[in-house]
């Protein structure tokens, strides 16, 4: 069983204009952090997960999953 955790990290920062350095000095780590998370280098302790949903002001289910989010742009095709 994989322990990988998928986020959105990436594309609220980009919809939001946040760069990697704006985000890790809001959140207090190195900017190199962000993008290791982006990238799922590195998965975040639970505390950092929050704060960054909290940051966005978005649940954290919408920032982290255990299972890879969809494409944007893929439509679900009906059942």
């Amino acid at each position: 069983m994989s322990e990988n955790v998928y986020n959105r990290i990436a594309v609220l920062r980009a919809e939001r204009g946040i760069s990697r350095r704006q985000l890790a000095d809001a959140l207090g780590v190195h900017y190199q952090t962000i993008g290791y998370l982006e990238r799922g280098e590195y998965s975040p302790s639970l505390y950092l997960a929050l704060r960054i949903a909290e940051f966005f002001e978005v649940a954290v289910e919408v920032l982290f999953s255990t299972a890879p989010f969809p494409r944007i742009g893929d439509e679900s095709k009906p059942a």
